[in-house]
C-alpha cells in the first residue's frame, strides 16, 4: 500500500469513527453562530419573541442540548436554522396550496423549524405535519422557537420503516411531502423503500408532490458514515432512476427536476466524507399519473 493510499483508507477510518461521536473537534461542528439572515432574525424575534441580542446564544443553547443526545453534522452546522424550504422557488405555490386547505407532511423534521417558517408566513398550522424519529428533537423545538402553548402542528414520532406504525394514519391524506437532508442518511435500497412509503402517504392524484435537498456527487456512489454504515449519494441522472423504479413499484409516474451546486459547506474540506465530486442535490418531484 502506498502512503497516499494508507492515508486515504486512515481518512476514511477516521470519519467512520467520528460521525455521531459528541468530540467538538470535527469540521462539521460550528462553535459560533457569526450572524443571521433577516428571514432568520425576522422569525427568532417576531415569531418566537427573543430580544435581539438573545436570539445567537438561544440557538447555541439549544444546539448544545442537541449534540449530546444526537451529534449529527446537520446539528453541529446548525443547519436547523437554515429554513431550507422557504428558498425554494416553489415556496409561493406551496404557501397558497397549504392557505387552500392543502396538507404538508415534514418528514424527518428535526426542530420542525420549516414548519414554524411556514406557519410565521401565513400556513393553517392544521395543514402541516411533522415525522420524526427522535421525539427528542420535537421538544428541542418547542424550547428553540418558545411556543410550545401556541404552535397547533400535528407531529408523530414514527420510523419511516415501520409498516404498522403511527405514520399509517396518514396514507392518502398528504398533498405536498418534504424532505429536507433526510434521505441522503440511506443507502440506495433503503432509499427506494422510503420514496414507495412516500407515494403511499400521498394522495393518489397528479399534481402530488415531494421536495427538498440532500449531499449528492456528480459521481453517484456509496460512501461511509458511521461507524458501519454507507449511504448512497445522488447525481441528477440517477436520482431521476430511483424515481422512475419508485414509479415502477407503485403504478405512479413522476416528472424529476434537479438542481446540483456546491452548497450545504461542499468543497470547505471541514467535512472527511465530502471530496471533489460533492454537490447540493436540489430536487422537485411531481406526480404526472
Amino acid at each position: 500500500m502506498s502512503a497516499s493510499t494508507e492515508h486515504n483508507s486512515n481518512e476514511t477510518e477516521n470519519s467512520r469513527l467520528r460521525i455521531g461521536s459528541r468530540d467538538k473537534n470535527v469540521g462539521w461542528f460550528n462553535s459560533n453562530l457569526e450572524s443571521l439572515t433577516p428571514a432568520q432574525r425576522d422569525l427568532f424575534e417576531t415569531y418566537s419573541h427573543i430580544p435581539p441580542d438573545r436570539v445567537i446564544p438561544h440557538i447555541l443553547e439549544v444546539r448544545e442540548k442537541a449534540w449530546e443526545f444526537h451529534p449529527l453534522p446537520c446539528i453541529g452546522q446548525i443547519r436547523f436554522i437554515d429554513f431550507t424550504l422557504s428558498q425554494s422557488s416553489l415556496y409561493p405555490d406551496i404557501l397558497s396550496r397549504l392557505q387552500s386547505g392543502e396538507n404538508l407532511l415534514d418528514l424527518g423534521c428535526c426542530f420542525a423549524q420549516d414548519l414554524r417558517k411556514l406557519a410565521h408566513d401565513g400556513a393553517p398550522a392544521s395543514s402541516l405535519y411533522g415525522a420524526e424519529l427522535e421525539s427528542r428533537y420535537l421538544e428541542l423545538g418547542y424550547e428553540l422557537f418558545l411556543d410550545r402553548e401556541t404552535f397547533r402542528a400535528n407531529f408523530i414520532v414514527a420510523d419511516i420503516f415501520d409498516e404498522q406504525g403511527p405514520l399509517e394514519e396518514l396514507d392518502g391524506k398528504m398533498d405536498i411531502v418534504y424532505i429536507g437532508l433526510f434521505l441522503h442518511l440511506f443507502d440506495l435500497e433503503e432509499q427506494q423503500r422510503i420514496c414507495e412509503r412516500i407515494v403511499r402517504l400521498l394522495k393518489n392524484k397528479k399534481g402530488a408532490l415531494v421536495l427538498g435537498t440532500q449531499v449528492g456527487s456528480t459521481k453517484p456512489k456509496d460512501v461511509p458514515f458511521g461507524a458501519t454504515k454507507n449511504v448512497f449519494r445522488h447525481d441528477e441522472i440517477t436520482f431521476e432512476m430511483l424515481w422512475k423504479a419508485v414509479g415502477e413499484k407503485t403504478n405512479t409516474e413522476w416528472k424529476v427536476t434537479t438542481t446540483m451546486d456546491r452548497g450545504l459547506g461542499a468543497g470547505s474540506k471541514k467535512r472527511p466524507w465530502d471530496d471533489e465530486d460533492t454537490r447540493r442535490l436540489v430536487f422537485e418531484v411531481e406526480r404526472t399519473k
